[in-house]
This record gives C-alpha cells, structure tokens and sequence, in this order.
C-alpha cells in the first residue's frame, strides 16, 4: 500500500541530535518509511531522537511501534526518545502501554526536558490525563492499547511473522488485533473450529507451544487450515482481566522451531502488558451499572501507579545502567520476593533515590548487563 496522500517526513541533525517533523497520517501504510529513515540514522549513531508530531492527524500502533523501537534501541542513552507536541489521544495510549516513563515529553517548542521526575511533580499532569481518559477506558481505546502491544512484539520477536490478541466478548473468542490478514485469518479459524493453541490458552489460561505443526495431532480440525496458510509454529500465551482468563496473545511464525528461549519470554512479558491493559480497564467485570465510573477511578489509579513504576525504572536504568526490560524485571522480581505490590516497590525506590540517590537501600538488587 502507498503511503498517505500528505504525508511527509523532514529530518535535521543539529549537534548530533536527530529531529524527524512528521505531518499527515502515521499508520500502517506510512509508519516503514519513517522506521526506514529512523532506523538508517540511529545506525550512525545519531542520538537522542526528537520525533516532532504536531503536525500528525492520525497516529495508529504501527507509527507508535516506530518510537517503541527507538527506545528500545537507544535504551538509557543520553538524552533518550522525545516526542514532541503530542496529541491528547497519543499522549493517552503512551500512558496506557506503559512508555509515558520511557519517553521526553514536549508539550511545544520549549526546552526539551525528561518524562521522569519526583511522582508529586507530575502528579497534577497524570490526573489531568486521566481525567481526560475516564471515558475513554472503553473497547476503542482498550483495542488501540493492545494493537500497540501486538505492533511492539512483532517487531521485538525473533521469529515473529505475525501476531494477534484474541479476547472473550460476550461468550465468545474474537479477534481485536492482529498484524495483517493471515494472522486474522488463523484466529478466526481457530474460533469457527473450537479447536487450536489461541482457543486452548484463552479456555485454559495456561501457555502453549507448538514447535512444529507437522507433528502436532491435538486438534485435527485447525491443523490443516493453519498449514494451508503457511504457518509451521505458534506461541499462545493467555491474557488475564480480574475474573479469570480473557484471551490470547498469538505469535506465528512460517518456520518451525522459529521460537527459542529469548522469544518465549518476550511473549509472556508482552501478555503481561496485555492483562495490564484489560485489568486496568476493568474487562470481565459483569456488573455494568456503574462500569463508567469504576472505569474512571481504576484508569487514574493505574496512570499513577504506571508513572510511578516508569520513574523508578529510570532510576534502575541511570544507576545500573540496564535496559528499561531489566529495570522492570528487577522491580517485579523485588516486588514477588517481598510480597509487596509492584507500585509499592517502585514508590521505595524513588524515596531511596530522593533522600540519598542510591535506589539500593530501597532493597532492589542490582541488575547486570547481558554482556557484562
């Protein structure tokens, strides 16, 4: 598909930094030429990376999958990913995936400054954001955050040819997100059989792997119907919401054995950030009368408890020097030995790191580089 009447992209480099002014739509169609670009820069060490959006009419997960992968590949560098002038919308879907924290944030043309801070100082701007967003905890909004999710892995995943989310929807599997039309194609076969490893995660809430579909003989019905369409390896991990199971995240791959260790784990990190998601948006919930409002309360909770997490993974990072990845795994890690939320924990380490700077008292261990 040709990208978007309208659409363009202008690159400066001043002083080493990277600045890409984007106008028109930034969606599935536009988003590879900007990765294009982003990505040949970032390979001459170009950094940080200014990503000027106040020109853009519509950003969707592809484009947002753009800016997730230049944060992951700059990780703590100086100066970091920012994106400048914001619509309300994407500022929005950067707090509900988890990368408010991960990002600079520049309302205009002022003085670029970090995301991260003292929680207090950005307590009155995360509840003004959910305030805006209190109605928008709604299936359009919910689907936007978990195409995001699905974008971020498929760029992530060694071995991933596709990916899609499969939720339960008034009795029954649907598709709320997949990568293009064979990965649809796969879940909707899987939900018209009853049959398959999407349909089994989402029923059982339990993980499964199928290395090869040559010698997969459990469902006799989805087997051929997925070979028809290529497809040699699946990873099914489940999604939870409060009541219990609610889906599936689904990765592909045209080749068997495509998925090793590294991407087995990445899966369940992403299905992680997927229940994320689902819980803070109350999905399963059955009683509707005064689901607006619970909706409401549970969204500025979770922004503040996600700022909270966000600015005490920048702390980890700066200290250790780790990736956001590692930072996060460390606070969970510290969070299950504990018995403490995973807010909790966070919140120590930015009171450690406010009264002494050393986030070590507040009982982290510290994380080494893979390649230390």
């Amino acid at each position: 598909m040709a990208p978007s009447d309208g659409f363009a992209v202008t690159v400066e480099v001043v002083d080493g930094r990277a600045e890409f002014r984007v106008r028109g739509d930034l969606d599935h169609a536009t988003a590879p030429e900007l990765a294009a670009i982003t990505g040949a820069l970032l390979d001459h060490r170009h950094r940080p990376v200014v990503f000027d959006m106040a020109e853009v009419e519509f950003l969707g997960a592809a484009g947002l999958g753009v800016i997730a992968r230049a944060v992951f590949r700059l990780g703590s560098a100086e100066g970091g990913v920012t994106v400048r002038g914001p619509s309300p919308a994407t500022q929005r879907l950067l707090a509900i995936a988890g990368m408010a924290g991960l990002v600079h944030v520049e309302p205009g043309l002022g003085r670029v400054g970090p995301a991260r801070g003292v929680a207090s100082e950005r307590e009155g701007e995360v509840n003004a954001l959910a305030r805006r967003s209190a109605l928008a905890a709604d299936r359009d909004v919910v689907d936007a955050a978990l195409r995001l999710v699905v974008a971020l892995a498929h760029a992530t995943v060694d071995g991933a040819d596709g990916v899609s989310v499969s939720l339960t929807r008034h009795g029954r599997l649907v598709s709320v997100a997949a990568t293009d039309d064979t990965v649809a194609g796969m879940d909707r076969d899987q939900h018209a059989s009853g049959e398959g490893p999407c349909v089994a995660a989402a029923e059982e809430g339990r993980w499964f792997h199928v290395e090869s579909l040559q010698d997969e003989s459990r469902w006799p019905t989805f087997v051929p119907l997925a070979q028809a369409r290529g497809i040699n390896s699946i990873l099914s991990t489940p999604l939870r919401a409060s009541t219990g199971p609610a889906g599936a995240l689904n990765i592909y791959s045209f080749t068997a054995h495509a998925f090793a260790e590294r991407a087995q784990h990445l899966a369940e990190q992403f299905a992680g950030r997927a229940s994320d998601i689902l819980a803070d948006a109350g999905f399963g919930v059955a009683d509707e009368e005064d689901a607006s409002e619970r909706r409401a309360h549970r969204l500025q909770d979770a922004l503040l408890a996600r700022e909270t997490i966000a600015q005490a993974q920048g702390v980890l990072m700066a200290v250790d020097g780790v990736s956001a990845d590692e930072a996060y795994d460390a606070l969970r890690r510290s969070s299950c030995a504990t018995g403490q939320p995973l807010r909790s924990r966070a919140a120590d380490v930015l009171a450690s790191a406010e009264r002494d700077g050393s986030p070590r008292r507040a009982g982290v261990p510290a994380e080494r580089p893979a390649d230390a």
